[in-house]
């Protein structure tokens, strides 16, 4: 089967290729081939399937939360902007809302509704989209031979099967292996915009021997693990040491779930941590829930707190008529100091706070009298703790559930201004099979958008010169 242009892959970036193409090239035969039974089906997982589908930065702003080479980028960005993808949105029937960060989102909220718009959207121009298309070989003369046994051939190809991460939506590098055939440089690729595992987190969780710092997402989870998982923390310090040395502080939003440590800000610090995990080195955190307070400050407070705690009347009064012991005293004064789900797994991870002795009654001098649970509060340790909760990093999660995959095709080799191989004729690279990724926030999938587009809009341009 011929075709003018093909293009392998159909999430954001093959879709939007296909899209590019075709308003560039009426008339043209334009397929995509996509392995999976539904395209676009990593679209469906982001922004916790609301789909924070770009962010309207301005270049200046959005530049600096692109982790490898923005003036790669750039060319891509201004000849489709995250305002033309919301407008591209807005014009084909999706109502879309910018929220806090500048983030952009559906106002259904719904993921399956940017995704759905998109291939509609893409359709209605005349693009064939095959599914179940899973390319095993590409030829000279970009013959593309299908595991069904279907062969396509065409002079424009576009490679746009993604990265490693979310292998179940079809995600499994296939785009790699052909790109070095081809003759260009793949950089090396790690996870990137993961969960990071601090140590005693999950059940025997040492690193997988295949990619060192690896603990699987479906590893089980320690009773110290569980603790902690569901907390959310807002407008925290979170500060990351590598080797010893302080390397880099955020500011901003964290999340415990059953893969570990992630949120905004963790994922900001992942990429890094990941790389460092992987060549053998430590990682450790220290997270400040009260950024704002100088400690001595809070220490203060803290046995301000306590002592309106036990000087309350109904600290006093008590069922069995010896008062509240030091041990609810405590859960009352972190209730104070922190969100209430987050106690559990606080007190878990650290036990030296309140310590616990027995001993008679003093009431009773008898042999065998009963003994009493007495319970102190290390207040001063409290304060510490609260501005440095200390984890050592034993490990991250994979691509079974990261956000993206750095590293890729080297963009050395690609023309930024068209996305064309420098190597191939004809040959065209885009979204994240690239060397090219970003902080969480909707930057990684504008990139996809952007370069995706112009790649098919190039591709177009060189096929109306050829003929």
């Amino acid at each position: 089967m011929k075709s003018d242009i093909l293009i392998i892959g159909g999430g954001a970036a093959g879709l939007m290729a296909a899209y590019g193409a075709a308003k560039a090239s009426p008339g043209s035969r334009i397929i995509i081939l996509e392995k999976m039974p539904r395209p676009g089906r990593k679209i469906l997982f982001t922004g916790k399937g609301r789909c924070n589908f770009t962010n309207a930065k301005p270049w200046n702003e959005f530049s600096k939360h692109i982790r490898t080479n923005p003036n790669f980028v750039k060319p891509a960005f201004f000849n489709f902007t995250p305002e033309n993808m919301i407008d591209f949105l807005e014009t084909n029937g999706l109502e879309t809302v910018v929220e806090r960060g500048d983030r952009a989102f559906p106002y259904s909220h719904r993921a399956s509704d940017v995704l759905d718009t998109i291939v509609e959207t893409v359709l209605r121009q005349g693009v064939t989209l095959l599914t179940e298309r899973e390319v095993e070989d590409i030829r000279p003369g970009y013959e593309v031979r299908c595991a069904s046994g279907e062969t396509f051939s065409t002079s424009k190809l576009i490679i746009a099967t993604g990265g490693l991460s979310y292998p179940m939506t079809g995600s499994t590098g296939d785009g790699y292996k052909w790109a070095e055939f081809l003759g260009h440089k793949v950089i090396s690729c790690f996870p990137s915009l993961t969960a990071l595992v601090p140590r005693g987190y999950k059940i025997n969780g040492d690193s997988e021997p295949q990619m060192k710092g690896h603990i699987n997402r479906e590893t089980p989870m320690t009773g110290a693990g569980e603790a902690l998982k569901g907390a959310k923390l807002k407008n925290v310090s979170l500060t990351v040491t590598f080797d010893g040395s302080v390397s880099e502080t955020e500011f901003g939003d964290i999340d415990f779930t059953d893969g570990g440590i992630e949120g905004p800000i963790g994922f900001q610090v992942s990429r890094k941590c990941v790389k460092t995990l992987m060549n053998g080195g430590k990682v450790a955190f220290s997270l400040d829930l009260k950024p704002g307070v100088p400690v001595e400050e809070l220490t203060e407070r803290v046995k301000t707190l306590w002592d309106e705690i036990k000087n309350d009347p109904r600290t006093r009064q008590a069922k069995d008529g010896r008062g509240i012991n030091g041990k609810e005293m405590y859960r009352i004064l972190l209730g104070k100091l922190m969100p209430w789900d987050l106690i559990p797994g606080f007190q878990t991870w650290n036990p030296d706070i309140l310590k616990t002795t027995t001993k008679k009654a003093d009431f009773s001098r008898r042999r065998n009298a009963p003994q009493r649970r007495f319970y102190d509060v290390n207040l001063d340790l409290l304060a510490k703790t609260l501005k440095d909760w200390r984890f050592d990093i034993a490990g991250f999660v994979g691509y079974e559930r990261c956000v993206i995959t750095a590293g890729g095709v080297s963009t050395d080799e690609v023309v930024a201004k068209t996305m064309e191989s420098k190597l191939q004729e004809g040959l065209y690279f885009c979204g994240e099979i690239l060397d090219m990724d970003c902080d969480t926030g909707g930057y990684n999938l504008q990139c996809a958008f952007s370069t995706g587009l112009l790649a098919g809009q190039s591709a177009a341009k060189a096929l109306s010169q050829d003929q």
